[in-house]
């Protein structure tokens, strides 16, 4: 069983997952955010051919650890995936994923317009890879 991590924005939800050993993640892709129809579909397809026993999804915090605008977006997200999707579901402080994301990719040399594409899963990964590590 793997577990798979979503990084939810305005536009995109980059996805990443777990090895079954619980170790690494990797990124995976990314699901547009609208329709929210197609993200359901989506992500039901996914726990079904990742054998995903946990869906971890980015909380974004501000930087003194509080909620904020962002927050009850992504706890909205939720609220609309809760009749859909059986699987349990568990928020991760995801501070500074996404930077740590462009980081990366920079220093990869990835160009502009593909990093817009790899940022979300990137992000996705880091959020998972961090939640991995406190297991062990």
């Amino acid at each position: 069983m793997r577990i798979l991590s979503l990084d939810h924005g305005t536009r995109r939800i980059g996805v990443a997952v777990s090895d079954e050993l619980k170790i690494i993640a990797t990124p995976l892709e990314y699901i547009p955010a609208e329709p929210m129809e197609k993200v359901i579909e989506r992500l039901q397809q996914l726990i079904r051919e990742k054998e995903v026993e946990l869906i971890l999804i980015g909380m974004p915090r501000n930087m003194d650890g509080t909620h904020g605008p962002a927050s009850q977006t992504v706890q909205n997200f939720i609220a609309a995936l809760q009749p859909h999707i059986t699987t349990p579901m568990k928020t991760w402080d995801e501070r500074l994923t996404s930077v740590m994301a462009n980081r990366a990719l920079l220093e990869g040399n990835v160009r502009r317009n593909q990093r817009k594409q790899k940022v979300d899963k990137m992000a996705a990964a880091i959020l998972l890879q961090s939640y991995l590590d406190s297991l062990g």
